[in-house]
């Protein structure tokens, strides 16, 4: 446990090059091990959860070396089809993007493992990333309910996998990602088909390894059966995700100032920002691109203390923002007018029920917040928050949006525990504390 006292308000002034982004380095890492040659990652985030799937793809069999001062990872991969059965079970801690893209990859390979994963991962449900799988041939076999849905750990017995036209019911990128990652091993064209547009990364990894790869409206299609090869070298743009917390804090606290460089750009990642501007924050993106990031734009941010208004975060919206739904809840205590967020019932499957966990603690800072049975909330601001004890529920994000609560709330805050931010950020209180004047 990690109590932290936090004293608000706070004002913050700074340049910061934030960690690189964690979905992308995770997609990196898997590619590279199926490639066929080398690969340099360049600004690779050393959180709990990737170095979960740097662990995973070295226990089967990858050329793995960790430059930590560097900030930089090689990876000598073995091909489609290289890997040997680990000693043990693969651990995906609580990296639930582990656990579900190492699903699609290892359902294609031809020898048998078992993935197991730490207590919070194991009661989430996996049945949306199993149930396309499995009609695609592959042997999963998990853990049942009463209600027939399923959890890890998993027994995985490689098998031919045949394609599939799969219609997914929810947008999720992970779900997506694990169905492409198997139509590698595939025999024929497999075809997803999402009703909104999830973050994109995978697509454009895989695209850059130079898989048989299609994007059309609405659709993905890849052609199994072809080895990857890596152009040698990717440098990780910084996460939006963790860039959300500051551009929040910034806006929402008076004479503040802060510049965000080499930040992820992805349009299907960037709603944080379509968002706040609609919220009328002063913000100013500087777009720029290189040879090793061509497969990803990227750019600066620049924010400003700023008088937020309310806004409606539409359904369509919410697989460019999953991850920061929580603090965008804090930016919205402190508008002028109500702001809605539309069926964000996802927010109940993460590490926690994040619906749950961000209504308690925003209502102890004495925030006006309901959830309706449909699953939207409804903050009306009044303004201002007031420190107060609150849980981080041993939620990454939960925690870390807390913190900004508590930095932008008068009087002290105090949270239980932040241990679980090295899932995702390790350093984040560190910088913090240099750009807090």
């Amino acid at each position: 446990m990690s109590l932290l006292k936090i004293q608000g308000p706070c004002r913050i002034k700074g340049r910061l090059s934030l960690p690189g982004d964690k979905s992308i380095a995770h997609r990196l890492v898997i590619l590279s091990s199926i490639s066929l040659n080398s690969t340099l990652i360049k600004n690779f985030p050393l959180n709990d959860d990737c170095i979960s799937t740097l662990r995973a793809f070295k226990s089967l069999g990858a050329k793995i070396a960790v430059y930590p001062r560097e900030k930089q990872v090689k990876i000598q991969g073995k091909g489609l089809r290289g890997f040997k059965k680990p000693s043990l079970s693969i651990f995906a801690a609580e990296s639930g993007t582990t656990l579900r893209l190492l699903l699609g990859v290892l359902s294609g390979q031809s020898l048998n493992t078992k993935l197991t994963c730490a207590r919070s991962l194991s009661q989430r449900p996996m049945l949306r990333v199993t149930q396309p799988l499995r009609k695609m041939g592959a042997k999963i076999y998990g853990r049942k309910n009463l209600q027939k849905e399923e959890f890890p750990p998993f027994l995985i017995q490689g098998n031919k996998l045949t394609a599939i036209t799969y219609k997914m019911p929810i947008a999720s990128a992970q779900v997506k990602s694990a169905i492409l990652l198997a139509g590698l091993y595939a025999q024929g064209v497999t075809r997803v088909i999402e009703p909104v547009k999830s973050r994109d990364h995978t697509e454009r990894l895989l695209k850059a390894f130079g898989a048989r790869i299609k994007i059309r409206a609405g659709q993905v299609l890849i052609k199994g059966g072809k080895e990857l090869l890596s152009p040698g070298e990717f440098y990780v743009p910084g996460d939006i995700s963790s860039a959300a917390f500051f551009l929040v804090l910034a806006a929402i606290t008076v004479d503040s100032k802060i510049v965000l460089k080499n930040v992820s750009l992805n349009p299907s990642r960037a709603g944080i920002i379509r968002v706040l501007k609609r919220m009328g924050a002063n913000i100013k993106v500087t777009r720029h691109m290189s040879q090793v990031t061509k497969y990803e734009p990227m750019g600066d941010i620049e924010v400003k203390s700023s008088q937020l208004k309310g806004t409606a975060i539409k359904k369509s919206e919410i697989p460019s923002l999953i991850d920061e739904l929580p603090v965008l809840m804090v930016a919205a205590c402190f508008a002028r007018g109500k702001s809605y967020f539309q069926k964000v019932g996802e927010l109940r499957v993460k590490e926690t029920d994040r619906i749950k966990s961000m209504l308690e603690n925003l209502r102890k800072m004495g925030a006006d917040i309901q959830v309706t049975g449909s699953e939207d909330i409804v903050i009306n601001p009044q303004g201002w928050l007031r420190g107060a004890k609150v849980k981080s529920y041993g939620d990454h994000r939960t925690a870390m949006s807390m913190i900004i609560a508590g930095l932008a709330a008068s009087g002290t805050t105090t949270i239980d525990d932040t241990t679980c931010i090295s899932k995702s950020f390790p350093d984040f209180l560190k910088v913090l504390k240099a750009i807090i004047k």
